[in-house]
């Protein structure tokens, strides 16, 4: 079966297209490659590729540049391919998470050859799995100036709302100590799990912020995602493991969040296994406002983590816009609207139009 993309097709064949070519993380490679081929037939495009990541540029010399970005890769493959079209909706797996909005940027960047900003397409791999693999963020490292903008759009799933910036996450291990005892005389032992029972009683009464950042209300959490204790099922455990999530709104930085965490569980033994940082929003920039106004709605808080990080890492504001349902996204049953496709094609248009 051929893989080539026929980007004048209507955009939901296109997405149905594009969903057909199997990418599940580290496998992007076919995709890529069409992706590729079909960029470097558009004349007005400067194309460039690093490993399975695809970036593509205008250079019209416009005032502004705006990038737009999506992933090209899925989770595994659960018995959701090829796709199909049922009352309007399409099925497949990546078809909301983030084909759709890749169709999209696709569509934009074949259609507009003389856009009224300066547009950088990006189509990156490994998205949905480690973020040491992530593309982006390789691109961000050893191509910075491939994505250098004024403003970004990622094209996550958003059901054709527009959200700003992201929350940042954390993991941190809070670890209680004992000690081991025959479990027939524990008196002579110390519980850890027992031990931990304080650092429950701080999560149940933990109250979350639900701070205001660039008119975008967001709401924190801070929660017990895995506990861990025990060696045997007649010894008194002597170590019990409590990891928490913390995401943070925009209005703190990775420091300050951590330093948040000290604080609620001073006295307790933490260790900090995985940090990223949030994203403000960005929505005072004047390029922003211009996309707010061209696409409409009521801008939202991303109650989430995503690569807009990354690219407000780079200095560069930026928002989640995408035409795939959020709460859709790894589903087995996973679809997208067509009509909201092609809505979000025509809201880009003529954004990028002027």
């Amino acid at each position: 079966m051929s893989t080539r993309l026929d980007l004048t097709q209507d955009v939901g064949a296109l997405t149905a297209r594009i969903v057909d070519i199997e990418s599940v993380s580290g496998d992007e490679k076919v995709l890529a490659d069409a992706v590729e081929e079909a960029l470097r037939a558009l004349p007005h495009l400067r194309v460039d590729r690093d490993g399975e990541s695809i970036v593509a540029r205008t250079g019209l010399g416009r005032s502004e540049r705006v990038v737009i970005a999506g992933h090209i890769d899925t989770v595994p493959v659960a018995d959701n391919l090829p796709s199909h079209v049922e009352d309007g909706l399409l099925y497949g797996c990546g078809t909301s998470d983030m084909k759709a909005g890749v169709a999209v940027a696709l569509k934009l960047a074949a259609a507009l050859d003389e856009p009224a900003r300066d547009v950088t397409y990006v189509f990156y791999d490994c998205e949905e799995i480690e973020a040491e693999r992530n593309g982006l963020r390789r691109l961000s490292l050893d191509h910075p100036d491939w994505l250098t903008g004024d403003f970004a759009v990622l094209m996550e799933p958003t059901d054709g709302e527009i959200e700003g910036g992201c929350q940042g996450t954390l993991r941190a291990e809070i670890t209680v100590r004992g000690r081991r005892a025959h479990s027939a005389r524990s008196w002579l032992g110390v519980n850890a799990v027992h031990r931990a029972m304080p650092v429950l009683e701080i999560l149940n009464a933990y109250q979350a912020r639900q701070p205001v950042v660039d008119g975008l209300e967001y709401h924190e959490g801070l929660n017990a995602v895995a506990i861990r204790g025990g060696v045997a099922g007649n010894v008194i455990p002597d170590e019990c493991v409590v990891t928490v999530n913390y995401r943070f709104a925009p209005d703190l930085s990775l420091d300050a969040a951590q330093e948040h965490v000290r604080e609620v569980f001073d006295g307790f033994e933490l260790r900090f296994t995985d940090l990223a940082p949030a994203a403000r929003p960005g929505l005072t920039d004047p390029v922003a406002g211009a996309f707010v106004a061209a696409v409409g709605g009521t801008p939202r808080a991303k109650l989430g983590w995503t690569d807009v990080s990354l690219f407000s890492g780079l200095g560069i504001p930026a928002v989640n816009y995408g035409p795939g349902d959020p709460n859709l996204a790894h589903q087995r049953g996973e679809y997208v609207s067509l009509e909201k496709i092609a809505d979000c094609e025509r809201r880009m248009i003529g954004w990028l139009r002027g």
